[in-house]
Parts: structure tokens; C-alpha cells; sequence
């Protein structure tokens, strides 16, 4: 059903097109609304992207560098 639906909305929307002006298209509101949505949500991933990398400790940790245990791969470490 839903290829139907898209089908007679395109039909009707044949006839508004060709009306159109080619020379005067512009996004309008619309294009702006998008634009504006998009930008805050780009915003809002970058501010909880800061959020969380803040959180992220660079260092080993104490007992693992204590215990001398093999990384996380379970790779034993190499010796030259």
C-alpha cells in the first residue's frame, strides 16, 4: 500500500511542479528549518562528545602495572 500512496501524491503533485519557476526556486522556510534542526543537533553531539571524552583516563592503571598481567588481547607481552 505504501507504493500506492507515493504514487498518487506524486500525481498530484505533477501539475504544482510545472508551474514552478526554475529561476526563482529557493529552499525557503523549510530549507531553513532543516538546516537549523540539523545544526542543533550536530551542536549537541559535540557537546556530549566533549562530555564524555573528558571522563577518559589516558593512564594505566595502578594494579595492572603492579600485577605485570598480559594486556587486554590476552597477548603475552613481547620481549627483545
Amino acid at each position: 500500500m505504501p507504493d500506492m500512496s507515493a504514487s498518487l501524491a506524486l500525481t498530484h503533485l505533477v501539475p504544482l511542479a510545472k508551474e514552478v519557476d526554475e529561476n526563482k526556486v529557493t529552499p525557503g522556510v523549510l530549507g531553513f528549518i532543516v538546516f537549523a534542526v540539523m545544526a542543533l543537533a550536530v551542536w549537541g553531539l559535540m557537546k556530549s562528545m566533549n562530555r564524555h571524552m573528558g571522563k577518559v583516563t589516558f593512564e594505566e592503571d595502578p594494579e595492572n602495572e603492579a600485577a605485570g598481567s598480559a594486556p587486554a588481547g590476552g597477548a603475552a607481552p613481547a620481549k627483545g
